[in-house]
Order: structure tokens, then sequence, then C-alpha cells
């Protein structure tokens, strides 16, 4: 219970630095740098054991203390990687709903009124085709820089409160320095928990069908789809913490993929 509240608590530091106490797990992996007790002020002034029972609010005080007492270092890592991620998430949306997807619908909504067989109605659906094809390979880059700069912040954000609750110095420069060593293991453990949600959605999706087919519409249909929805987001919900759990072990630790997952 105590790694797993530290492993939350981490977890919650990340999402308030980013648009997610107290034994640490194994630190081997990451060659923290050598504990300083004149330059560092270990925010962790309580015993771990005090630490077990800080409760679901405690958890998000003991994040928001470690944010504030070292708020120059997630400063820098706000701007050089959290706010990249939060640039490149608005310049998609508006690209997409501004430009691509009227200006598709605009020129497909021209085609349903062009008679086919004509110059102007071949020349809109090769521009149609065209701008498809523009659109995905758009989605192709922001899906790539969206994954990259994910796994980046979520590697310098669990590296820095890993070295704030064990005291060690800790500076920009080594955050940044520990972040290409530990990317792998993280999108191992991002693929990994993107074949379960995919699993679990057809596992879901599946039970759905077969609810529909064998129950039909009627009161006790409604009741078993009700369960399932609820029993859908229980798992859903487990899942994604799952996934960002397994995310600081993959950073913290030697395990990644379906034995970080374990480990959770």
């Amino acid at each position: 219970m105590a790694s797993l509240r530290s492993k939350v608590s981490i977890q919650s530091s990340i999402s308030f630095t980013s648009p997610f106490l107290f034994p640490l797990p194994s630190l081997c992996s990451l060659s923290l740098p050598p504990y300083n007790s004149k330059k560092q002020k270990n925010i962790m002034d309580k015993e771990q054991e005090e630490m077990q029972f800080v409760g679901f609010f405690g958890i998000f005080n003991e994040s928001y203390k470690a944010i504030f007492a070292w708020r120059k270092i997630f400063t820098q890592i706000t701007l050089s990687l959290i706010l990249p991620l939060s640039f490149i998430y608005l310049v998609h949306m508006e690209v997409s709903n501004l430009f691509f997807r009227r200006k598709i619908i605009h020129n497909e909504i021209e085609l349903d009124h062009t008679r086919s067989g004509t110059p102007k109605y071949e020349k809109l659906s090769d521009l149609i085709s065209d701008e498809w094809a523009y659109f995905w390979l758009f989605k192709a880059a922001y899906f790539t820089l969206l994954f990259i700069f994910s796994l980046l912040s979520t590697a310098a954000v669990v590296y820095t409160i890993a070295c704030i609750y064990t005291a060690r110095e800790l500076t920009f420069n080594k955050v940044i320095s520990v972040v290409p060593k530990v990317w792998k293991r993280l999108m191992v453990t991002f693929l990994c928990i993107f074949i379960a949600m995919f699993l679990y959605h057809v596992a879901a999706l599946a039970s759905l069908i077969g609810c529909v087919v064998s129950i039909g519409g009627s009161n006790l249909g409604f009741a078993v789809f009700v369960v399932l929805a609820i029993l859908y987001l229980v798992g859903f919900f487990y899942l994604t913490a799952i996934w960002h759990l397994a995310s600081v072990v993959s950073v913290l630790e030697k395990a990644y993929g379906f034995n970080a997952m374990v480990k959770v």
C-alpha cells in the first residue's frame, strides 16, 4: 500500500504539471545524483509510516508542496516539454477544425451538387482525395509529436519527483540527461497498455453485442446493459490508473511493459 501511494503521489505531480508515500520503488536503474544535505531541502519531513495515511487529499497536498518547493525546475520542465505539448495539442485542434474539416466538408458538399463525369466533378474529387491525404499526414505528425513529448515530460517529472523524495542533488540538466535512458522503457509500457486497452474494448463490445442479441430490448436487457456499462467504466478507469502508475514504474525501475503493469 505504501509503494502504491508513492506512485500515486508521483503521478499526481505529473498531472499538475502536464495537460497524474511512501517508500519509492527501486531507483537502481537511474543512477541518481549523490545526496547533498547542505544544498537540498527534503520536503518529506514526515516519516514514511505517516505518509501511508495521508489520504486522498493528502496525496494532492504533498504534490502541491513538491511543485511549489521546487517551482524553478518544474517551471523549466514546463517551458521545455509540457508547454510545447500543450501548444501541439492546441495547434492540432485549430488546424483540424478550421482548415481541414471545414474545407473538406465544403468541397464534399459541393461535390454532391456537381454532376458526375464532368471536369468540375473530377477536379473536386481529386482535390478532396489530396486534402484527405494531407489530413491524415497531419494527424500522423501530430500523434508522433504528442507521443514523443508525452514520454519525455513523463520521464522528466517522475525522475524529478524521485530525486526530491530521496533528497538528491537536482538540476535541470541532470533531469534532461536521464530522459534518453528511460524513454524506450516508457514506449514499451505504452504499447503494452495500448494492447491491453484494445483487447479490453474488444471484449466490452463483444459482451454488449451478445447482450443485445440474446436479451434484446426488454427491461431485463436494459438492466443488464446498465450493469455492463458500470463494469466497463470501472475497468476503464482501472486500466487508466494502471497506465499512469506503470509509467512511473518504468522510469524508476528496470521493469517495463507488462512487467511494469504487474508490479503496480
